[in-house]
């Protein structure tokens, strides 16, 4: 049977459910890759569960999506936990609605995140996220069209986290996570297989490193499990991720402080494999058809990714993933932003501008970002807006006069 889907979504079961999927694209005579008609090709890195890469948090959604080192709050959980043990604030509470493809006038299609965090003492911290990503109603059909049954495919993240200053200035975290993934299951694959639900669970590390006014930040996150929505042995890797990132404060006056940010990302899993004179019976070198990439266990996909790009080390640079943001805050209840994020046109081509605002008075805050898109590629979130509120414990005592 053929599954038929909502826009990107069929991609999305393409690539997961056809193992024996090929590239188009040959290397061309300069080592660089090429497609048929002699165009750049692009490569872009793929794994199972992308929704635990989308950045839901308004706040950080307002400044290109950076968030390593920004200043704590609970959707420090997306980021690096490790951060929450620098909050000021010894308890809080963040919600967030993303929709999704609203450009296309979906609306049952969106991302909801929860997160907290609560501060044990000076010195340790716990934290929780839950994430659940909807993707609304979706008819299946067989390959001749007729309609089989409606479903209702959905994700979730459940995702706790502890961490610990280490010195005044240095802090650890870790964070364990368990991922559900029910895109369609009960349905067949074009193959014939029965497509279940999909489990894994991962972790993160993270590390910041806070002085003054200059926070940097280091985070793998999503080490974990292989996923398959099937039985067969050949699984997915999740998107494990290296983020590195800093910001830095600047205190205008007694009212006024402005926050420049910039991270840097790179997924930790391998670059698929271009057939070429050099890469024998496409790219299985032990000639069972199934690349060879795809086959490397987690922790072999994480060293690997460094050195694996078929245009050698110019291609790990494109791999890069870039954002930059800035933040003003008036008396700390008023902030602008604005950002801007990059990939290289090989790995996927997205580029956008990103604006936001925040507001804050006393127990409550709210952030709401907008996204406008820079390159012809199709954005989930061209032309949203994202919104994210904040609820702040401590607030709400002095309020209460306890």
């Amino acid at each position: 049977m053929e599954l038929i889907f909502k826009s990107t979504f069929l991609l999305l079961m393409t690539v997961l459910l056809s193992p024996s999927l090929k590239a188009q694209c040959t290397m061309g005579p300069d080592g660089t890759l090429i497609n048929p008609d002699g165009s750049a090709c692009v490569n872009s890195v793929v794994s199972a569960v992308p929704f635990l890469r989308i950045v839901a948090d308004a706040r950080s959604g307002g400044m290109g999506d950076v968030g390593l080192a920004l200043s704590a709050d609970p959707n420090a959980m997306h980021f690096n936990a490790s951060k929450l043990v620098f909050a000021e604030d010894r308890a809080a509470l963040s919600a967030t609605y993303t929709p999704w493809l609203r450009s296309l006038n979906l609306n049952d299609v969106y991302l909801a995140y929860l997160t907290g965090y609560f501060k044990l003492d000076k010195l340790q911290s716990l934290g929780f996220g839950l994430r659940f990503f909807s993707l609304g109603s979706i008819q299946f059909t067989d390959v001749n069209g007729t309609p089989l049954n409606v479903g209702k495919p959905n994700e979730f993240e459940l995702a706790l986290a502890y961490s610990r200053k280490l010195s005044d200035n240095f802090a650890a975290g870790i964070t364990g996570k368990f991922i559900y993934s029910n895109l369609a299951a009960g349905n067949e694959t074009t193959s014939g297989e029965i497509i279940e639900p999909a489990y894994s669970g991962a972790a993160d590390v993270s590390f910041t490193y806070k002085k003054d006014d200059l926070t940097l930040a280091l985070a793998v996150t999503n080490i974990g499990a292989k996923i398959t929505y099937t039985r067969q042995l050949v699984k997915d890797f999740l998107p494990t991720n290296l983020g590195i990132g800093g910001a830095y404060t600047m205190e205008l006056d007694a009212f006024n402080k402005l926050t420049f940010a910039l991270d840097v990302n790179k997924l930790l899993i391998p670059t698929p494999c271009i057939p070429s004179a050099d890469t024998l019976n496409h790219c299985s070198q032990d000639g069972d058809n199934i690349a060879d990439y795809r086959q490397l266990t987690p922790i072999k996909g994480i060293f690997t990714s460094f050195s694996d790009a078929p245009e050698g080390f110019k291609e790990e640079l494109k791999e890069l993933m870039f954002s930059v943001g800035a933040e003003y805050w008036y008396d700390d209840q008023f902030a602008v932003r604005a950002g801007y994020f990059y990939e290289h046109a090989q790995k996927g081509n997205r580029k956008y501008f990103t604006v936001g605002i925040g507001l804050k008075y006393n127990v409550f805050g709210m952030n709401v970002s907008y996204l406008v898109p820079a390159s012809s590629q199709r954005n989930p979130l061209d032309n949203t807006f994202r919104f994210s509120l904040l609820f702040d414990f401590d607030a709400f005592k002095s309020d209460t006069g306890e």
